[in-house]
């Protein structure tokens, strides 16, 4: 490999992380260009622009520095830049001709868990649709999780990205394809960011917390691999497709405790099992009911300082919540075939509308 791209944001350009990788790249003989303006929720507009970039760069190798947006725009330039026309076809169903190329993921950040994930989610602003997409090409070739890169985040987005991982492992438990492996990542996912994720927010530069929330993140990365999300994210993606300016995680914290209450009172049968078995991971004594799990949740959320988050705050209105809860089915429908109590969209129309207060 002699040509690479790096693909990171702005603070870690102008604070001298990418420089650092930047130097092992050229100790070791690689010519590389930065791309340095990933924004939060990366859109295909954005992406096709540095597509068009690396093919005439001709890289070969990605390497991604930051959070889930450049990890998940890296993998999609890494398929787009070796096959032809834009990377959204590949999204609608395009076939993929050609192998993507390799991608050396660095997260900074604890909560997407995509390196090690094969999963990239891109956003269309033409469209409004806000979609994951992923094939095994996409998993990196190398990832390298060093928590000292994650002191720095300020303790709002530490439990934004740590609710995040909580949701990946929480759904992944609960999915259809659930199965021996993932229920194992996903249980001690849980169990860390209970215990460990609070401790991180209060003290971000408690290398612990952070090494423990980094490897729950991992976990909940190997979860997605191994299980799948529901449908609590087929309904976050709709919102933040519309509202790019909502954080991924804050999406999920505000759905949440109507999202997983709602799958209870629908047939708790169903679920109840597994949501006494996250209550206990959560660190919740004497479980004896299933709504322990939305108790245990509750006190995640307080105790990460999101108690009382509104989707009102960046903008939502509860007029919105049909054509959300339209959007949800029209663009990732297909994760609601793996929840564990069948839901419409009158429910998803109602959790969305109760979220939106």
């Amino acid at each position: 490999i002699r040509r690479a791209l790096l693909v990171t944001d702005r603070f870690l350009y102008d604070s001298g992380a990418a420089a650092r990788v930047g130097q092992v790249l050229s100790d070791a003989g690689v010519e590389y260009a930065v791309y340095y303006n990933v924004q939060p929720n990366p859109t295909v507009q954005v992406v096709n622009d540095c597509i068009a970039a690396a093919r005439t760069l001709q890289v070969q190798l990605l390497v991604a520095l930051g959070g889930g947006s450049a990890i998940d725009s890296a993998k999609a330039i890494a398929l787009a830049a070796t096959n032809p026309g834009n990377y959204w076809e590949y999204v609608k169903g395009r076939e993929v001709e050609n192998a993507a190329l390799p991608i050396v993921a660095i997260p900074t950040t604890a909560g997407t868990g995509t390196e090690s994930d094969p999963w990239t989610v891109i956003t269309n602003l033409e469209t409004n649709e806000k979609i994951g997409f992923g094939i095994k090409q996409l998993f990196p070739t190398l990832s390298i999780v060093d928590p000292e890169l994650m002191v720095s985040v300020p303790a709002n987005l530490t439990a934004y990205q740590g609710m995040d991982a909580f949701f990946h492992s929480a759904e992944g438990y609960l999915a259809k394809v659930a199965q021996p492996l993932s229920d194992l990542f996903a249980l001690n996912s849980i169990r860390r960011i209970a215990k460990f994720l609070p401790e991180a927010v209060k003290d971000g530069n408690n290398l612990q917390a952070r090494e423990e929330m980094a490897w729950a993140s991992t976990q909940a990365g190997m979860v997605e691999s191994t299980s799948c999300c529901i449908s609590e994210h087929s309904m976050e993606h709709a919102l933040s497709a519309f509202y790019p300016g909502l954080p991924h995680g804050a999406g999920l914290v505000a759905l949440s405790v109507p999202y997983f209450t709602h799958l209870l009172k629908k047939d708790e049968k169903k679920v109840a099992p597994r949501y006494m078995d996250m209550a206990r991971a959560m660190g919740e004594e004497n479980v004896n009911s299933p709504s322990a799990f939305i108790t245990a949740l509750k006190k995640l959320i307080k105790n990460v300082g999101l108690e009382g988050l509104k989707l009102s705050d960046w903008g939502l209105r509860k007029d919105d919540a049909e054509k959300l809860a339209e959007n949800s089915f029209a663009a990732m429908g297909a994760l609601y075939m793996l929840d564990p109590v069948e839901l419409t969209r009158e429910d998803a129309c109602a959790i969305i509308s109760e979220a939106i207060q």
